[in-house]
């Protein structure tokens, strides 16, 4: 193993910041391994001299991807399960600037979602099935997700600034 680089990027998972490692090896294709406080990446020692941020950038996006269709699943159910309904359907897909959207019955929600804080992502998956079942931004919609979420406001303050 030669390690050329070591591109220094914090990159978060459900709020905890791992530190990225980019290491060059003689393998054939590039992979990613998530450890304790680190995630590391492996590209094929030809990638050396290229400007590999591109490579980087597909490769945690794909790790988003897994997390979020892994972890989102056991946030959905208590959320189903508090709330006793559930949208038609939702779906994990790469949004522009949100972090969830309903559309027609369905729940979209972007991956790097699970970037912030479980909290926060419980907060927003509340807030999305709320506007499901009340349709607008007013004071019932407020007062059900008050029930559910007491301290709903310290997470809208957090979240400033971000869509959802």
């Amino acid at each position: 193993m030669k390690k050329i680089n070591n591109i220094s990027k914090q990159v978060k998972i459900f709020g905890a910041n791992y530190e990225l490692k980019v290491l060059y090896r003689y393998i054939k294709k590039p992979n990613l391994k998530l450890k304790t406080n680190e995630i590391e990446i492996c590209l094929p020692y030809k990638f050396r001299k290229i400007y590999n941020n591109i490579i980087i950038d597909i490769l945690l996006e794909k790790m988003y991807d897994e997390i979020a269709k892994k972890e989102l699943e056991v946030i959905m159910e208590k959320v189903r399960t508090t709330l006793k309904f559930a949208p038609e359907d939702y779906k994990i897909m790469k949004l522009d600037k949100r972090l969830a959207k309903c559309l027609a019955g369905r729940l979209i929600i972007n991956p790097d979602i699970v970037k912030y804080r479980k909290e926060i992502v419980e907060y927003i998956i509340f807030y999305e099935f709320c506007l499901l079942k009340v349709k607008r931004h007013g004071k019932k919609f407020y007062e059900m997700l008050k029930q559910y979420m007491p301290n709903y406001e310290n997470y809208e303050f957090e979240l400033i600034g971000i869509q959802y």
